[in-house]
């Protein structure tokens, strides 16, 4: 009697590795303005008619008088010590002149500093000045890196760029800062925000920037 062979084993399947889950895209913090017609978000940004359901939300622009405050705040602490410095330095001026009156009973006219009350006063001037500098440009670092100076955080404010809502950079902050000549030339740049879509100053159309609200 003849039995039938076993079966083999079973042919040899290739490695089937497991299927992956579709991984969703970046989340971005802030979209792109869209240039053209029919592109997504198209009809909801800045300074463009007519809200769109499928459009990416974006933070709100800060109001004018937001970004004014916050400059009254950063304009006191970038002079508050430099100022310290200089009225030292008058201080040590006058303090040798009225010394003179004192000692010689002459009138001011008739009595000047010492050299060393001038090299004094020179050197408080100096030390200010070389702080008034590091000051900005701290500040600009900071505003460059995180958005947010001193007085834009207190009032939560921030500046990004307009194309993805980031900050600048240390580079294009100091950049920006220097557009503001332009604002200050008639003063109108600094009033632009007040009635622009984008309520942006001269300044920031120059560089591509907005200032927007994140508290």
């Amino acid at each position: 009697m003849t039995y039938p062979n076993p079966p083999g084993p079973p042919p040899h399947q290739p490695y089937q590795p497991y299927p992956q889950a579709p991984q969703a895209p970046p989340v971005q913090p802030y979209a792109p303005f869209p240039q053209q017609a029919g592109a997504p978000g198209y009809g909801y940004g800045y300074g463009y008619p007519g809200p769109d359901p499928y459009a990416v939300q974006r933070p709100p622009l800060a109001g004018w008088w937001a970004r004014v405050g916050a400059n009254l705040i950063d304009g006191v602490v970038m002079s508050l010590v430099p100022m310290v410095c200089y009225f030292g330095g008058i201080a040590v001026l006058f303090a040798d002149t009225f010394d003179c009156m004192d000692r010689t009973d002459k009138y001011a006219e008739d009595c000047e500093p010492s050299g060393a009350a001038i090299g004094g006063g020179l050197a408080l001037f100096a030390v200010g000045a070389v702080l008034s500098i590091a000051i900005t440009l701290w500040m600009l670092y900071r505003q460059g890196k995180t958005g947010q100076t001193l007085g834009k955080r207190a009032l939560s404010i921030s500046v990004v760029r307009e194309t993805d809502g980031m900050p600048t950079g240390f580079g294009m902050a100091v950049v920006r800062y220097l557009c503001h000549f332009i604002d200050s030339i008639t003063f109108v740049g600094y009033l632009w925000p007040l009635w622009d879509d984008k309520k942006q100053t001269f300044a920031d159309k120059m560089v591509g920037t907005v200032v927007i609200r994140t508290g």
